[in-house]
């Protein structure tokens, strides 16, 4: 194996997923394909576009239970950047829940966000 190349997010709606990922954490939209009644819907970073987040329409009551809450109490997955603080500002100003402000860890300065629905996601900057 070489790459990761998509991670699973059950959302409630596809296009309010869209609307949050892209406006809010600067995420563009790789795929969009309407199958049927069905959509495949990918989405990435502007500068990797090797790995995606593939959004899955929850239509189960299983799959709703687990609507941002789909790792527990740990990160969904993490977001690197050269600017933690600055992204942190910026995403603020747009409205994204963070749990605290950037803090300096060993691994580098991080803080934990969370998306429309509450799953969390670590934003990280190394040392």
């Amino acid at each position: 194996m070489k790459t990761l190349r998509l991670v699973s997010l059950l959302v409630r709606d596809y296009d309010e997923a869209i609307r949050f990922y892209t406006d809010k954490l600067g995420f563009t939209v790789s795929e969009d394909v309407t199958l049927g009644e069905d959509r495949w819907v990918v989405l990435s970073l502007p500068d990797s576009r090797q790995t995606g987040i593939g959004l899955d329409l929850a239509r189960t009551e299983e799959d709703l239970a687990v609507v941002g809450n789909q790792a527990g109490s740990f990160p969904l997955f993490g977001l690197g950047t050269d600017d933690c603080l600055g992204e942190y500002r910026q995403m603020k100003e747009r409205g994204v829940v963070f749990h605290g402000e950037p803090q300096s860890e060993p691994w580098g300065t991080g803080v934990l966000l969370e998306d429309l629905y509450g799953n969390k996601i670590y934003l990280n900057q190394e040392p």
